[in-house]
């Protein structure tokens, strides 16, 4: 038996180093390799106890080089060689083989993760973008509808308006009456002036009611003052307020007078007249402050006269319509 094994390792030695021996060329018997027969210890001949010499482990083909039927301790047949290498073969496929649905369930998470989180900073994005949008089309439409403010509800501060800036930067500005006259809209390229108990504003922001055709227009380019009062502004287009008061003190009435006393008529003539000039300061005084706090209009100067001016030339007689307007008689005297 040991002369046989000795010939089938010379034949293997004697092929090619990196080529395998055909199969059909050695057949050798399973037996010979898994079971080997017994053999006596080499130092004690005349010992007649078998020992069976350990059995080898195989370790796997590709990580053994020696292992090759033409290596020098190979110890296994072609047969086995060419079942080990199948086996070898299909190993790795079989390790790296997963569990059923594990990698589809893992990837489909992870993609989910990830368009996700690539969702969120665009669909913020998106709403940032709406409502800057919807503010800047409010903004747009709210100047359009109402030409003073770009926020609705709100109203537009004077000194946000080219006019009032103007004004401003240029400070105030003294102009005569007869300089007045050319500022009341003919003239597109100057602002519409127009002035109220002596303090001058520009009123080009309403272009359409004081320009030329508007229904404020007898107002611009002077200081129509009495007008306001009165309302009389073809004859009332002038500053003058002498003899205004007389709007407010009742005519006189032989059959109610004759009820008061000569001395109690004299008191009471005087005390109207005070209150009739109160209220002509009370209405001249609201149309002041209308323009002084509109914001619309801002304030550009002032009237330039010589001292004492009001007191100057004849006295305006009352137009016909405030003359109209006046009380038909005093009141009764109480108990008569």
């Amino acid at each position: 038996m040991t002369h046989l094994l000795f010939s089938l390792s010379n034949n293997w030695k004697s092929q090619a180093p990196n080529s395998p021996p055909a199969i059909d060329q050695f057949l050798v018997p399973d037996w010979i390799f898994t079971s080997p027969p017994p053999y006596r210890k080499a130092n004690d001949k005349a010992s007649a106890e078998v020992t069976t010499p350990p059995k080898l482990t195989t370790p796997h083909l590709s990580s053994s080089p020696s292992l090759h039927p033409n290596s020098n301790n190979n110890q296994m047949s072609s047969y086995q060689y060419a079942q080990a290498k199948a086996k070898n073969a299909n190993m790795p496929d079989v390790r790296q083989r997963k569990a059923a649905g594990t990698s589809s369930n893992s990837s489909t998470g992870t993609t989910t993760e990830k368009v996700k989180a690539e969702d969120k900073p665009s669909i913020l994005l998106d709403v940032a973008r709406t409502i800057v949008f919807l503010l800047l089309a409010s903004s747009a439409i709210s100047y359009l509808v109402t030409r003073e403010s770009f926020v609705w509800g709100v109203k537009r501060p004077g000194w946000s308006r080219p006019e009032a800036i103007r004004a401003w930067i240029q400070g105030p500005t003294q102009y005569t009456d007869s300089d007045l006259l050319s500022y009341d809209g003919t003239d597109a390229s100057k602002p519409i002036l127009l002035a109220i108990n002596g303090t001058i504003y520009d009123v080009s922001a309403g272009r359409k009611h004081y320009g030329p055709g508007g229904s404020y227009h007898f107002f611009a380019g002077r200081d129509a003052s009495r007008a306001f009062v009165t309302n009389c502004f073809q004859e009332d287009g002038h500053p003058d307020m002498r003899g205004v008061e007389e709007m407010f003190i009742p005519l006189d009435n032989a059959e109610v007078d004759a009820l008061y006393s000569r001395g109690e008529l004299k008191v009471l003539r005087e005390q109207e007249r005070r209150n009739a000039r109160k209220e002509v300061d009370k209405a001249l005084r609201h149309w002041v402050d209308f323009f002084a706090g509109s914001g619309k209009y801002p304030r550009v100067g002032y009237v330039k006269r010589e001292k004492g001016w009001e007191t100057k030339g004849l006295k305006p007689t009352l137009c016909k319509r405030a003359q109209e307007g006046r009380p038909t008689s005093r009141k009764r005297p109480e108990g008569k």
